[in-house]
């Protein structure tokens, strides 16, 4: 894909500008996907703790 075009007074190709804007908003979703998966990954790890700690002492889990 090119950025020229030779259709357009000013050679400005809106697909050009369509992709480029697309590819900075995937960026930008591809950090926020991993910095949450991150944060889901660790509050995984909390919740086996506190059911080991639950199972270890009698409790039942609460409901939802």
């Amino acid at each position: 894909m090119d950025e020229y075009c030779a259709f357009s007074k000013d050679h400005k190709c809106l697909k050009w500008e369509d992709y480029e804007l697309t590819r900075h908003e995937l960026e930008e979703a591809d950090a926020l996907c991993h910095s949450n998966w991150i944060e889901i990954l660790q509050l995984q790890k909390y919740i086996t703790i506190l059911k080991e700690i639950l199972d270890e002492n009698g409790i039942e889990y609460p409901d939802n």
